[in-house]
């Protein structure tokens, strides 16, 4: 299997290890009644504002490294190219700041996020860094979102007794898969590392309550683009939930 996830904190891959014993890609099936909406089923509640824990990779998120500095993305020799020829200022000049808030960089970005349902079967999250909202779409994805910075995200959730829970019954554990495609070309990093429009970008979005009260969420990205990388790249992020919108603070695209 290629799709590893991966927690540089210790303790929160534990629990993870107890709390998601097994999961089987689900949505919508099960005998009986018609098909609940993909917010009454949701074996999670990722609702909420949640801040970014700079566990790994500091130098890469809290500044913008110099040209040519990445040495952990697998990229190809055009990619590389690409990438060693980036100038700030011309992607400045060209109105391309939020090329690094695209769809495979902003979860990376040092902020917040906001998650909110903005209907049964649409998940919005916004991040305040860089000033983005993406939409995660668990019914048919809109053409129009095709080739923008965002791209074309397919959600779904993956439920830990391998079926989304009928009438009556209640969620016991579980994920979110969102795959995104159509994306507009765009950066991994500030530092203009790339992916192309045919980049395919499967996040997972896993949740962690510690018995503190206090709740993890852990997005696991691998981003596949046979184009400028040599081989599928993943990494982790890490965020704690907050009571509520303090330091919320959207901020416009920026690339030093």
């Amino acid at each position: 299997e290629i799709f590893r996830r991966t927690a540089p904190v210790v303790a929160i891959a534990a629990v993870l290890m107890l709390a998601a014993p097994g999961r089987v890609a689900a949505q919508g099936r099960g005998g009986g009644g018609p098909p609940r909406n993909a917010k009454d089923v949701a074996p999670i509640d990722l609702t909420g504002y949640w801040v970014a824990l700079i566990t790994e990779d500091w130098r890469y998120r809290m500044m913008t490294p110099a040209p040519g500095d990445f040495p952990n993305v697998p990229v190809t020799a055009e990619g590389r190219k690409i990438a060693l020829a980036w100038d700030p200022a011309k992607d400045e000049a060209a109105g391309n700041q939020c090329l690094p808030y695209g769809a495979g960089g902003v979860t990376r970005m040092t902020g917040r996020l906001h998650i909110t349902w903005q209907d049964d079967t649409t998940l919005k999250v916004e991040a305040d860094t860089g000033t983005q909202t993406r939409l995660f779409h668990f019914s048919a994805v809109p053409a129009s979102e095709e080739g923008t910075l965002q791209g074309a995200a397919k959600a779904n959730w993956e439920f830990a007794g391998g079926r989304p829970p009928q009438a009556g019954e209640t969620a016991h554990g579980g994920d979110l898969n969102v795959v995104i495609t159509k994306a507009k070309p765009a950066y991994l990093q500030r530092n203009g590392v790339p992916y192309s429009a045919n980049a395919v970008i499967t996040e997972h979005y896993d949740l962690v309550k510690e018995a503190d009260g206090v709740q993890y969420l852990i997005v696991t990205t691998l981003i596949e683009d046979p184009m400028y990388l040599a081989r599928p790249y993943q990494r982790s992020t890490h965020f704690r939930k907050q009571a509520d919108a303090t330091g919320w603070d959207p901020t416009p695209c920026a690339l030093r």
